[in-house]
């Protein structure tokens, strides 16, 4: 009998972090057979947990949603990353789910173990947050996002551009990206024919569903490492491209993701983009990180930097 409800707790957990499984692939999870895992699922049903069959030949099971809540099955450390989200939730950057942030916390606080109440008590009182003012979304909006990301499901909506010009756009969303200041989509722009980065406090409304879609190859390895490509040089006047005369490791504590964008070369060398508004903020920004670096792009720059030699040359004279 406990083997059962073992079994059971461990299909829970599996339904819960993925969208759908095949019968096949649930069993050699679980090591039982799939008539087993019929019954395991039979049993999840009756005690209020909507897992719904999908059709195929293989067969499949999706946790899906019920009338009511059935409970959430997190392991110790999910549980800790869970009431620590909601605590940073409640002064974050999404609009209006502070109050709904403290009331979920307060709930999950009062059936943690003690053991785990202690850790997210202590993060608690030894963390403060500096809070940086800046824009908000809607919760409703990154809801529907990420739904549609997930389903592979175009998106309609209206875009406010940097000086407040509407425009509308018909997109493949491939994922959502949070800076710690602003949510970007990355997302294939049907009508540019080209990846795009799309700041979500620019969306005014809803996004609304479209039709389903094939993913495309991603610009990048992730989400994360494309805005921070597009933000840290496209948004700029002046763009630099160099190579920096360090591993990547070490450049990656000197900057930030939202300020450079990193490849690596070698063991001793990485490829940097960055952008600024001024010629000499660039400047002072490649020395600022105290690194040997080779100049390539753009040619400005390097006739900046020739200049800005001349004239420190005279000044020691």
């Amino acid at each position: 009998m406990l083997e059962t409800s073992a079994r059971l707790l461990k299909l829970l957990s599996l339904l819960q972090v993925r969208r759908d499984w095949t019968g096949p692939e649930l069993a050699d999870r679980l090591s039982v057979d799939v008539r087993t895992i019929r019954r395991d699922v039979d049993k999840l049903r009756s005690l209020g947990y909507p897992v719904t069959s999908l059709p195929g030949a293989a067969g499949g099971y999706q946790l899906g949603a019920g009338a009511e809540l059935p409970p959430l099955l997190l392991d110790d450390d999910e549980a800790v990353a869970v009431a620590v989200g909601l605590r940073t939730a409640a002064n974050g950057t999404i609009a209006g789910i502070e109050e709904t942030s403290i009331r979920a916390l307060t709930k999950l606080e009062q059936v943690l173990p003690t053991r785990l109440r202690r850790r997210v008590q202590a993060l608690q009182a030894h963390t403060t947050p500096l809070n940086a003012a800046g824009p908000t979304v809607d919760p409703e909006t990154l809801t529907i996002i990420a739904a549609a990301c997930r389903d592979h499901q175009q998106l309609r909506f209206t875009y406010a551009s940097t000086h407040g010009e509407p425009s509308k756009r018909l997109v493949e969303p491939q994922g959502l990206v949070h800076t710690g200041r602003r949510w970007y989509l990355v997302a294939w722009d049907v009508s540019k024919q080209d990846w795009r980065t799309f700041r979500v406090d620019r969306i005014p409304d809803e996004p609304t569903l479209a039709a389903r879609f094939t993913p495309r190859e991603p610009p990048a390895e992730s989400p994360a490492e494309f805005v921070s490509r597009q933000v840290s040089s496209n948004v700029y006047t002046y763009q630099a491209v160099l190579t920096i005369h360090a591993p990547v490791e070490e450049v990656a504590e000197r900057t930030s993701p939202m300020a450079a964008s990193l490849e690596p070369v070698d063991d001793r060398s990485c490829l940097m983009r960055t952008g600024a508004e001024s010629l000499d903020r660039m400047v002072f920004y490649l020395l600022y990180l105290g690194l040997d670096f080779d100049l390539h792009e753009p040619p400005e720059l390097r006739d900046h930097v020739k200049m800005l030699i001349t004239r420190l040359q005279k000044a020691v004279r």
